[in-house]
């Protein structure tokens, strides 16, 4: 059963570590912009899952926080939300970590029960599995044709 949330509110979300981040709530519309942002969109093909999950978050997180706490310079003063900050807070792999358990998951739960099937970050079936075999070419078929086994 699919539990649904009906707010549209920003949520608070703790990281772990003294770090929350305030969080719109996510959304097909928001999970399709992550995916057609140019740091997805330009990943050279053949990019790890890894690689792809990692630019995945980023782009989300640049467009869903929208306040955040326990983000200090290097003199531990507070800094204001920035792109280049949020891609620099989720290098922190617990950091990455916890965002992508506690919030992109879920998203992405909902999505795989919509589709009956596990979603690919960037949108291309480049890391699917074949579920069928590869169809014979019309001259190896002619070939079978002629020499019945």
């Amino acid at each position: 059963m699919i539990r649904l949330d009906l707010s549209r509110e920003p949520r608070w979300l703790d990281l772990g570590h003294g770090v929350r981040l305030h969080l719109g709530p996510l959304t097909t519309a928001l999970m399709a912009a992550a995916r057609s942002d140019p740091t997805v969109t330009n990943l050279p093909e053949g990019a790890s899952n890894e690689t792809i999950a990692v630019a995945m978050a980023k782009a989300l997180a640049r467009l869903v926080v929208e306040d955040w706490e326990g983000v200090g310079d290097a003199e531990g003063n507070p800094v204001p939300v920035t792109p280049e900050g949020i891609d620099a807070l989720l290098d922190i792999l617990p950091l990455f970590e916890a965002f992508q358990l506690r919030y992109v998951s879920k998203g992405l739960l909902l999505e795989a029960e919509k589709n009956d099937s596990a979603p690919l970050p960037s949108g291309i079936s480049a890391g699917a599995t074949s579920t069928a075999d590869p169809a014979m070419s019309a001259q190896n078929a002619a070939a079978a044709n002629a020499h019945p086994s």
